[in-house]
């Protein structure tokens, strides 16, 4: 299939990010890797195997970006309202220079953002932060509410990139039907601690009607083997 590594300096970051490109058309996908992951990691873990018919076919094309996880809301040692600063900086990155990357790549106006454990929070983050642009999302092993991460940070920022918070008191209608509009599937396993978070979480998306898929597995479910069937049944949006 086909592979492309790019590399540019961030306005937005102030630093040089990484992105791997897979697949020569289709629908554009950004792939987050988990928590604290790098740009390769889908590559590395085997996630491209069950996609590679699509990625070959041209119904899909991946672009795995990286994370500043360590920077933002896994950096301990930072202020909190610093590590949620970091992430609102990753945010701009990704809707004025990843986005845009996309598009000039590939002009598909289908753009799916994925990613499991802690990169589902920013597929979804993203997908609902930025609900006009995206037009899929696949949350898999995810965890909408990270207050915890940046406990004490006292500025908004905090509050506008929290899922549960956010979504839950969520009244503009253009939002709201913008968000109507995108095809939602959160997977998780009903072992996983997040499993309650995420039917939670699809509460406030059902009291707001927005139509979604949870979908919950037996087990655990929270590993890269679960992942690859999660990705390969549901990439292409929910039943």
């Amino acid at each position: 299939m086909n592979r492309d590594y790019h590399k540019w300096f961030s306005p937005a970051l102030q630093r040089e990010m990484e992105v791997l490109v897979f697949g020569c058309g289709g629908a554009r996908a950004i792939v987050f890797p988990t928590s604290l992951g790098r740009f390769y990691q889908w590559e590395d873990f085997g996630m491209l195997e069950p996609l590679r018919s699509r990625l070959e076919d041209g119904a899909i094309q991946l672009f795995c970006v990286d994370s500043v996880d360590a920077e933002s809301w896994y950096a301990n040692l930072r202020a909190p309202n610093e590590r949620v600063g970091r992430h609102v900086e990753y945010d701009r990155y990704l809707l004025e220079e990843v986005v845009p990357f996309t598009a000039k790549n590939n002009p598909s106006p289908t753009l799916i953002t994925t990613g499991a454990s802690f990169g589902a929070f920013h597929a979804v983050n993203f997908a609902f932060r930025h609900p006009e642009l995206v037009t899929r999302v696949l949350g898999m092993s995810g965890l909408y509410d990270v207050q915890n991460f940046a406990a004490g940070a006292s500025s908004d920022a905090l509050y506008f990139n929290n899922p549960s918070d956010y979504l839950a008191n969520e009244h503009d209608q253009k939002r709201l039907g913008a968000l109507r509009r995108i095809d939602i599937t959160l997977a998780i396993g009903r072992d996983d601690p997040s499993c309650a978070n995420n039917e939670y979480f699809s509460g406030i998306l059902w009291s707001k009607e927005i139509r979604h898929a949870l979908r919950i597995w037996d087990g655990w479910a929270h590993d890269w083997p679960y992942w690859k069937q999660m990705v390969s049944h549901y990439i292409d949006g929910h039943d």
